[in-house]
């Protein structure tokens, strides 16, 4: 058996050359999705606190985070087509958690539909746990 594949996966934040790809795998994975909107996720790409990853110098996914009450929530995260299993999610969740502990929120949040079970499982896989029908949320550490 051979060892895992390694990916080269670095996380930087956005720049201005960042948006035009974001918003296209955006849309091209949400479109059809009750409550998509070009002007919410724009809006997200160029006004909140944006995280891309690349792998091997290619995009590969991104996570937006905006400051909620005492929590940073994300309101986007996504892995481009081509780049899932290869632990992108996983490295742009845990950016994501850093930054909110630097931030010194009490907890990170997402809204998750209900009908997206894989989004879901990888949540609940990552330690959050739901608040409420559509939210999860992570506790952060020191803010007990």
């Amino acid at each position: 058996m051979s060892a895992p594949a390694a990916f080269n996966i670095s996380i930087s934040p956005r720049v201005d050359s960042d948006v035009p790809e974001c918003f296209a795998y955006a849309k091209t994975a949400f479109e059809g999705r009750p409550g998509w909107s070009d002007r919410r996720v724009l809006d997200a790409l160029e006004r909140d606190v944006v995280f891309v990853a690349h792998e091997d110098g290619l995009p590969a996914g991104y996570v937006a985070l905006s400051l909620g009450d005492n929590a940073l929530v994300i309101e986007q995260l996504l892995v481009a087509p081509g780049h899932e299993q290869r632990g992108v999610g996983r490295r742009l969740l845990a950016h994501a958690e850093g930054y909110a502990i630097t931030q010194h929120a009490r907890a990170l949040q997402i809204v998750v539909e209900e009908d997206n079970v894989v989004a879901r499982r990888f949540y609940l896989r990552c330690g959050f746990v739901p608040v409420a029908p559509e939210l999860v949320e992570l506790i952060l550490p020191g803010s007990a």
